[in-house]
């Protein structure tokens, strides 16, 4: 009788290691794939970040309607970082440690996205991006290394600034700028040097470089000073909240210059702080345009405003497109085990995605196009394509 005890037992250890490993691998079970949805869905740039977790919720969606991926279907799990670079590093660790996601994709703060991307880098997880473009988030400042499990689906700022450059100096024929920065943003720091780089490169003049901080209200004080100054143009590279601001008390001083920024810019929000007038005679530099006549680009439109009621801005498209790049690269590793994803992804190219075909190049950043946005009576109008 006691043999058959200890038989008996050791056949539910070996039932109970089987289950185990079935569904504690690769943080799935026998039916569903589970994937880190990493966005600033409150704070700051709330509006931003869900934007991309909605896109990246209808490319789930899709998927799973066509029958998911490796037989399975695709399980969101939706972590908030609270537009807060620690918040982004405890809630990738959460995702990571505690919901056993195979892979994690969203983000568009850069300095979120470096605090998530270290994180992701030594737990060895892939982590795809959607929307930052500092070019530390794949890249180690200190050594200059490159992330091996840390990618995006954006371009990077170093692209994006020559871009505003050029089209203020070559398409708006003009040639004296002030910067105003944000000092506590890592992308607005980074994207004003590649600003300033570019735009003195072709004989442009920087007639003073000023700075804020996130959450800063008052700007007048700053506005007078560059008032003073006398410029052509005003580059504000930050968010929608405090540009939305600085544009708004900029027209209130009969400061009626160009103003120009990146994409932080792309939220309905900005119309509604700045108001429709004072908007009139600024661009900014986006990865998208809703106006592209692509059939791609029309049905994704068509869809997403389906589901979510509104037409979608640049960081949906991109939450979309990080989606399906993970998701191709899963299926072309026919695996769920992030080393074989993480290799699949270094292998993308010519995706054909919504913000046009994409390619990870050798530090793992999306080489593609970049769009100009005009503003005009509150509304975005495209105004050209930049190729790499």
């Amino acid at each position: 009788m006691k043999n058959n005890k200890i038989k008996l037992l050791a056949v539910m250890m070996m039932i109970c290691m089987l289950a185990v490993g079935l569904t504690g691998c690769g943080g799935s079970d026998s039916n569903t794939i589970k994937i880190g949805l990493l966005n600033e869905m409150t704070g700051g740039n709330a509006t931003l970040g869900t934007s991309a977790a909605n896109g990246a919720k209808l490319a789930f969606k899709e998927i799973n309607a066509n029958g998911g991926v490796l037989g399975k279907q695709i399980e969101a799990v939706v972590a908030d970082n609270k537009s807060e670079p620690a918040e982004a590093a405890n809630a990738i660790t959460k995702l990571i440690n505690q919901d056993k996601v195979v892979a994690v994709t969203g983000t568009f703060s850069s300095s979120n996205a470096i605090a998530a991307a270290s994180v992701a880098e030594a737990a060895k997880v892939p982590y795809l991006a959607a929307g930052a473009t500092n070019p530390k988030v794949t890249v180690d400042e200190k050594s200059g290394k490159v992330f091996d499990y840390v990618f995006r689906v954006c371009f990077i700022d170093p692209f994006q600034g020559t871009v505003a450059a050029n089209f203020a100096t070559d398409n708006l024929k003009l040639t004296k700028a002030v910067i105003l920065v944000d000092n506590s943003s890592d992308y607005s720091k980074g994207l004003a040097d590649f600003f300033k780089k570019a735009f003195t490169a072709k004989n442009g003049q920087i007639l003073g470089e000023e700075a804020y901080l996130q959450k800063d209200q008052d700007f007048k004080t700053i506005l007078t000073k560059i008032k003073a100054l006398n410029p052509e143009i005003i580059y504000v590279p930050g968010y929608y909240e405090e540009v939305g601001k600085i544009v708004k008390q900029a027209r209130e001083i009969d400061l009626k210059c160009v103003i120009m920024g990146g994409d932080g810019w792309d939220s309905p929000k900005l119309g509604e702080i700045a108001g429709a007038d004072a908007l009139n005679n600024t661009f900014f530099t986006n990865h998208y345009s809703v106006d592209s006549d692509d059939e791609k680009s029309k049905a994704f439109v068509e869809a997403y405003t389906k589901e979510y009621g509104q037409k979608p801005d640049a960081l949906a498209v991109l939450g979309y497109d990080a989606a399906r790049v993970l998701i191709d690269a899963i299926t072309r590793a026919n695996s769920t085990e992030p080393a074989k994803i993480q290799a699949a992804l270094t292998e993308t190219k010519d995706f054909a995605a919504i913000s046009g075909d994409t390619t990870l190049n050798a530090t793992h950043d999306a080489v593609k196009n970049a769009v100009v946005i005009e503003m005009k009576n509150g509304k975005q109008e495209f105004k050209a394509s930049v190729k790499p």
